[in-house]
């Protein structure tokens, strides 16, 4: 049986497109099967795989409405291994629809039911905001990734994430854990950052991803071009710290291949 995974925080700007899009590249790599959903209005995580919009016969907003199966919605990239269900702006209307609809907090749960084991890892790509759509994907799901910055005001957003799963966990989902706390944009050097990360191992103790995603400028232009980093670039430090998160969430060593060996980065597009 796969597994969902939601990449939520309300605050923007903290790598969670970047941090779906990559996470599933490199689990695809590995032959994992994978399905990305985006769930944010803005589309990045559909534009981020090269997928062209208008191209989409069905949208996640399709599905949350009732207007589509889940099924017709995915579209195979061309990353080995990973499917999209896209995202377009009709998605930013859908807070107001669903106040009409039944089940408005589990519509994405009962369509992620007929799919899930289909695919080894599921991961949902939220909008920086603690509404219905997050709602729907945190029920939905069977953990969370917070991807945060290492900032004392990001330490406030973290108590107020928090306290909403600790609501959906009362409400409508008993078995919603922390995946783990994912320090991004991180430099090391700071001394504010270093004070943060120990401020949330102190709070939330083997929840933090040892792995801590860098500043760097080659997963900042990756998807301009259509592509996760690795298929961007695959020797850059971007590249590496996005297959030690991967390792991490498999459970294997930390340890990266030797750059002259880099066998698990010998990845083919899906019709090569």
């Amino acid at each position: 049986m796969g597994k969902i995974i939601v990449v939520a925080n309300q605050k923007g700007g903290v790598g969670k497109t970047t941090t779906v899009v990559n996470l599933a590249a490199y689990l695809g790599s590995r032959d994992k099967k994978i399905l990305c959903i985006d769930a944010d209005p803005q589309g990045n995580s559909t534009t981020a795989f090269g997928v062209r919009k208008k191209s989409a016969k069905a949208t996640t907003y399709d599905i949350l409405i009732g207007k589509a199966r889940i099924q017709d919605a995915v579209i195979v990239t061309e990353f080995k291994n990973v499917s999209v269900i896209p995202a377009t702006e009709s998605l930013a209307g859908v807070e107001i629809e669903l106040i009409n609809l039944e089940n408005r907090v589990n519509r994405l749960k009962m369509q992620l039911l007929t799919i899930k084991n289909d695919y080894d890892y599921i991961f949902i790509d939220c909008p920086p905001a603690l509404g219905s759509l997050t709602i729907n994907a945190l029920v939905a799901s069977d953990s969370i990734i917070v991807p945060m910055l290492a900032e004392f005001f990001a330490l406030e957003g973290l108590s107020q994430l928090v306290n909403t799963i600790k609501i959906v966990k009362a409400n409508y989902n008993p078995s919603l854990e922390i995946e783990g706390i994912l320090f991004t944009m991180f430099d090391g050097r700071l001394n504010i950052a270093n004070d943060v990360v120990a401020e949330v191992e102190k709070y939330f103790p083997n929840k933090v991803f040892k792995t801590k995603i860098p500043r760097n400028v080659r997963i900042s232009e990756a998807p301009s071009h259509g592509k996760p980093i690795m298929y961007y670039d695959r020797n850059s430090k971007g590249t590496d710290s996005y297959t030690l998160l991967g390792l991490e969430l498999l459970g294997e060593p930390l340890k990266l291949p030797q750059k002259k060996m880099r066998g698990i980065f010998s990845f083919r597009k899906k019709d090569e």
